[in-house]
C-alpha cells in the first residue's frame, strides 16, 4: 500500500568518495587504538606518557569524522 510519501531521485551531480577514504578513516581508527594500547603496556618508546595518548585520541577523533563525510 503506498504511503503517499515522494522520494526524489538522486541527482547526477552527488559527488562520491574517493576509493582510497574508507582506507584512511580504518587507518586512523585502528592505529590510534592500537598505539593507545602499546603505549599503555610499554611498548612505545618513553611511553607511557600522555603525548601518545593525546596524539592517538586526534586520530580516532578525526577518523571519526572523516566517516561522517563519506559518500
Amino acid at each position: 500500500m503506498p504511503t503517499g510519501r515522494y522520494t526524489p531521485p538522486i541527482p547526477k551531480g552527488v559527488k562520491h568518495s574517493p576509493a582510497w577514504y574508507p582506507y584512511l578513516i580504518l587507518g586512523l581508527l585502528i592505529s590510534g587504538v592500537i598505539v593507545i594500547i602499546l603505549n599503555y603496556i610499554g611498548e612505545m618508546p618513553s611511553s607511557p606518557t600522555n603525548w601518545y595518548t593525546l596524539g592517538c585520541l586526534v586520530a580516532i577523533v578525526t577518523g571519526a569524522l572523516l566517516a561522517t563525510r563519506y559518500r
